[in-house]
């Protein structure tokens, strides 16, 4: 059964940085677009960043220049490094993963793209 499992989230001021990491179990990694989303309060859930099997990176305008995605294989472990960080980045963070291996017409940044999602990790930036 896959899991995905999120740490590293925490309450911050703003311009400072936090990494959340992404656990992956059951025997999916390697060769699956990942990605982190964000959702705040009232908002609907929106891509921040995602990473394909063949390392191709996307970011959403707002954090471009600010947050990295990442992978360690040996790890089964995704990152995303958060960087001068900003009181609007205040959101539940969540992985997810496609199951598929294949190429999709979907937007990397779309959560209909995504089988499996995490249960999220909060971050909170104040001013």
């Amino acid at each position: 059964q896959v899991q995905l499992t999120e740490s590293g989230g925490g309450s911050v001021q703003a311009g400072g940085s936090l990494r959340l990491s992404c656990t992956a179990s059951g025997g999916l990694y390697g060769n699956h677009c990942m990605a982190w989303f964000r959702q705040a309060p009232g908002k609907e859930r929106e891509g921040v960043a995602a990473a394909t099997s063949d390392g191709t990176t996307n970011y959403a305008d707002s954090v471009k220049d600010r947050f990295t995605i990442s992978k360690d294989n040996a790890k089964n472990t995704l990152y995303l490094q958060m960087n001068s960080l900003k009181p609007e980045d205040t959101a539940m963070y969540y992985c997810a993963a496609d199951r598929r291996t294949t190429a999709s017409g979907i937007s990397t940044l779309s959560p209909a793209r995504y089988n499996y999602w995490g249960q999220g990790t909060q971050v909170t930036v104040s001013s």
